[in-house]
């Protein structure tokens, strides 16, 4: 099970990007293992197949149906937490690296694209960065500036497609692009397959270790794979308890599709200047209906269980820019692993020399997925990237200290959570659909009563580190606050970086 398994289902959804994939049944040995079949592992994998490696991609649920199946699917080499943050943050050089590498990253999708004949939609489009409200324009100002001292393509205009935006100001990005996620999974799975790569799916990783030879990676089941480099390319690494988790923190976001008449808004990026933002795009669809894809109105994991109003707020937004459209046909969430210093955690494990990450993708996984396969390729053919300081898994930025210390206060408050009373006061309050934390004793109870009145009890431990779990009544799964794991009703793993299901409580 994987967040596939969750409760709602994006508009991507129905595509199967490797559906013959099956566990694996014995041990393996190959040069590469890859943990995690999102864009980041099927990226690197292929990249590494492709320079005639023989490759390995496990994942705990079916190929490509992790987080990249609930992205939004922008492509944008734009700093998603503006290049002015970054560059205060890390200076100019590594702001031009970040456009560098993620205009990199949307130029390798392209001639994969091409190359492997996938049908995944691709199209280059403009970006256009907007401020909701007249005080907010001083934000273009700055960020045109920051886009200037870095050689980003950008210019100021006048009007964006919604009503009542005619005449606000707007930034242009030229060269961004968008795609069909899945589509193009699809077509790295098979390109993987057509140079001796192994899919395996619905295989549990339990442990990553680096050995005097290689790296080992063993499975619930037993089996182990041995090879030269292993890559977690998890959404929240599982091999790491420390020292990336407090370098990062998870936040779900929401997004709705809507249908849409073809030509009603040109085709592009556009994102709003309020915090959190919301961000738009089209998907083609088929006949002269597309679909208008947004999302937005994002809180820290576990903080909030209000995804109905999430969805009404961003429904709400939406149709006051766009008053005509169609009907809502999807609604789904995802979540996003914001880094302290806003670029990702790619690169060598911090204590390894065989075992790399990617982690962190800060709102862009799409970009950062296909960055990490040019860089790990790097790294791993070469020895060296041009682009390894900027994403350093081991580095400290030192003038990030105080969103440091913001994003781990999380965990200390969380901890504080186990000394309170339950969310009710017995087990029997619950109703059919609620899932609620219960005292019993000395011990916290994850506790759901299904539709069918089928009662679920588990620990309210989380098995990475033991922070407490909160109720997610949107997907019907508990969500860690402190570092992202996300467990099904029955305590089942769905997204790392825990490994083991909720315990039974007894």
């Amino acid at each position: 099970m994987t967040a596939h398994d969750e409760r709602t289902v994006s508009l991507w959804a129905a595509i199967k990007v490797a559906p013959d994939a099956a566990p694996l049944r014995q041990d393996d040995h190959v040069d590469v293992v890859v943990v995690g079949s999102g864009i980041a592992g099927l990226s690197v994998a292929y990249e590494l197949a492709l320079a005639g490696l023989k490759v390995a991609v496990i994942d705990r649920g079916r190929i490509g149906g992790g987080m990249t199946a609930r992205t939004t699917a922008h492509l944008t080499s734009i700093c998603d937490d503006y290049f002015s943050k970054l560059i205060d943050l890390r200076g100019r050089e590594m702001a031009r690296l970040f456009h560098e590498s993620q205009s990199a990253a949307i130029d390798r999708i392209e001639a994969i694209q091409e190359t492997e004949a996938v049908a995944c939609d691709f199209r280059r489009v403009d970006g256009f960065l907007f401020p909701s409200t007249g005080d907010q324009e001083a934000t273009l100002d700055r960020e045109l500036d920051a886009a200037r001292q870095i050689g980003v393509d950008a210019e100021r205009i006048t009007g964006v497609p919604f009503a009542g935006f005619s005449a606000t100001p707007a930034l242009r990005y030229s060269r961004q692009a968008t795609f069909h996620p899945l589509k193009y999974l699809r077509g790295l799975a098979a390109g993987i397959r057509a140079r001796g790569g192994m899919l395996y799916s619905e295989t549990v990783v339990e442990e990553v270790e680096e050995t005097k030879d290689g790296v080992r990676v063993a499975t619930d089941a037993g089996f182990e794979v041995a090879a030269m480099w292993a890559v977690v390319a998890t959404n929240s690494p599982i091999n790491d308890r420390v020292a990336l988790h407090t370098k990062q923190a998870p936040y779900r976001t929401y997004a709705m599709s809507f249908e849409i008449g073809r030509g009603l808004i040109p085709d592009g990026l556009y994102w709003d200047t309020e915090d959190p933002y919301h961000y738009v795009r089209l998907q083609r669809g088929d006949n002269e209906t597309d679909f208008l894809v947004v999302g937005g109105e994002d809180h820290k994991t576990g903080a909030a269980d209000d995804g109905e109003e999430r969805f009404s707020a961003l429904a709400d937004w939406t149709k006051r820019l766009v008053p005509n459209l169609g009907v809502v046909t999807h609604r789904w969430s995802g979540q996003v692993m914001e880094t302290i210093d806003y670029a990702g955690f790619i690169g060598r494990n911090p204590g390894n020399e065989r075992v790399f990450v990617v982690t962190g993708d800060s709102g862009e996984g799409m970009t950062h997925g296909v960055a990490a396969s040019l860089l790990i390729r790097a790294l791993v053919l070469d020895g060296d990237s041009g682009w390894r300081g900027l994403y350093e898994p081991s580095r400290k930025t030192l003038r990030a200290i105080g969103d440091y210390l913001s994003e781990n206060s999380t965990a200390i408050k969380n901890f504080s959570e186990y000394v309170a009373p339950g969310e009710i006061e017995s087990i029997d309050a619950l109703r059919p659909g609620e899932g609620a934390i219960v005292r019993e004793g000395l011990t916290k109870v994850a506790a759901f009563r299904d539709d069918d009145g089928t009662l679920y009890r588990r620990s309210a431990s989380c098995t990475h580190v033991g922070c407490h779990v909160h109720w997610n009544s949107l997907e019907r799964c508990w969500d860690c606050p402190c570092h992202g794991s996300h467990f099904a009703v029955d305590g089942t793993v769905l997204n790392g970086p825990a490994v083991s299901p909720l315990a039974d409580p007894g």
